[in-house]
């Protein structure tokens, strides 16, 4: 069984011998908080696309409030769970137990920093680079496990490389977070290979092959459970369901908030759709409330920020439930599902009639297949030309100008052709949606103005 003491670790990865200060007014978890807040990869959320395409006159979320969005909801979930702890009186350190709630924040934070331009077509622009179109033969300089990494290339995955990754000029431990927060922000545990051989329970993964040895370090000093004695797959940190509750329920919320705006979800489907999360009922007392709530305004806009908070709330609660009634099972890496998708009742019935709904009506509305279509495009494109240039390093005038764009930390002085392709992912992937754009412009020759 997981040992909480264990799974709160302070220590930070590449600083393990660092001593914490007595006199430090914010506590370990505090500061991963703030490294993470006011990092660059952070602030460029701001320039990803969340699902709708960056705003015109109309204001969607983006990658930047959303993390932000969710952060808030994990803190939450991170205090109702420590406050549980207490009341069952688990044998936590106090101050490892009041830290929940900002360790919780600090993966929710961190959770999209690895994701591509584009949104999720970003990630599946990558994929299709590298298996689809490619001209370099890249399938015969690399291993299956590491080509694995490219063809099917994720965003869970790449977050752990961007925080945890040696760069160059940078220190060890690339954002020298605490074991824990990292722990917490490992959403499947383990490889693309352990996927390919299905070795695993999840259906993704969350670590690269060149970050196996972060993986094995933090599962190590967390206590984590191997799964099935495998030394690259192993079950996950309780606190990692919150930190995926927490982004669940705002994607699905907020996503539904955003369609109503741009006017794809009619305001009376979205009231019915949050509704629909309240049991006439069990929830009979809250229902009135939010009765009474709504009729003191006649504002729809207001009306749908009270309906959010409050749909939210319930989901917070429900969440933290089905927490309780899986605890055991959570504890001893039995539980594999998400917390979102394991509610019953009137919840998960609602649940299910919006992600089918999201599914039709959002995901696939003209605005979003646009920028999808812009995103495999452009994103292919840079990456024929930078991998291109990797390969053929110093043959020509042009390839030795186009390296030169790669920042600093990004010009790796290792051999293996891996290595080398990951430096010009690393760049294309952390690029904002706008960047990316202004970039293939560029290199293609395409005269434009400046792009606001």
């Amino acid at each position: 069984m997981l040992d909480w003491n264990k799974l709160l670790s302070p220590k930070r990865l590449g600083l393990e011998d660092e001593e914490t200060r007595a006199q430090d007014i914010r506590s370990q978890f505090q500061r991963d908080y703030d490294r993470i807040i006011f990092s660059s990869p952070f602030r460029r959320l701001q320039n990803k696309t969340q699902v709708f395409p960056l705003p015109g006159s109309i204001f969607v979320h983006n990658r930047l409030t959303h993390s932000l969005e969710v952060a808030s909801v994990g803190r939450s979930l991170g205090n109702m769970i420590a406050s549980g702890l207490a009341d069952r009186k688990i044998d936590i350190a106090p101050h490892l137990l009041d830290s929940i709630g900002t360790i919780v924040s600090s993966a929710c934070l961190a959770h999209d920093l690895g994701n591509p331009p584009f949104g999720h077509s970003g990630e599946k622009a990558i994929s299709r680079y590298f298996e689809e179109i490619d001209s370099n033969n890249i399938s015969s300089l690399l291993t299956q496990d590491q080509l694995l990494d490219l063809t099917n290339f994720e965003g869970n995955a790449n977050t752990l490389r961007l925080l945890t990754h040696h760069f160059t000029g940078r220190r060890k431990g690339g954002f020298a977070l605490t074991y824990a927060t990292i722990g917490t922000l490992l959403k499947y545990p383990c490889s693309s290979k352990d996927i390919k051989m299905g070795k695993t329970p999840y259906h993704k993964y969350g670590v690269f092959q060149s970050e196996i040895p972060v993986l094995q370090t933090v599962a190590k000093e967390l206590g984590l459970i191997q799964y099935e004695k495998s030394d690259t797959v192993f079950g996950r940190h309780p606190l990692v369901f919150l930190m995926e509750a927490a982004d669940d329920i705002c994607y699905q919320i907020v996503d539904l908030e955003d369609a109503h705006r741009l006017g794809i979800i009619s305001t009376k489907d979205a009231k019915d759709l949050m509704m629909a999360f309240f049991d006439p009922q069990i929830d009979k007392a809250a229902l009135n409330d939010l009765e009474n709530a709504l009729n003191d305004i006649s504002d729809e806009n207001e009306q749908m920020v009270i309906l959010r908070s409050r749909t939210i709330n319930k989901l917070i609660t429900d969440c933290a439930n089905v927490f309780w009634e899986n605890y055991d099972d959570i504890m001893n890496c039995r539980f594999f599902h998400s917390l979102a998708d394991s509610m019953h009742g009137t919840p998960k019935k609602a649940l299910l009639t919006l992600s089918s709904l999201a599914t039709e009506k959002i995901y696939n509305a003209r605005e979003v297949i646009e920028i999808q279509i812009a995103g495999h495009r452009i994103l292919s494109e840079l990456l024929q030309e930078f991998v291109t240039a990797t390969l053929r390093k110093g043959e020509t005038l042009y390839t030795s100008q186009l390296l030169r764009l790669l920042p600093s930390q990004l010009i790796t002085d290792e051999k293996d052709i891996y290595s080398q392709i990951f430096s010009v992912v690393d760049f294309i992937s952390g690029m904002t949606d706008v960047y990316s754009l202004e970039m293939y412009r560029k290199i293609k020759g395409i005269s434009f103005s400046v792009i606001r």
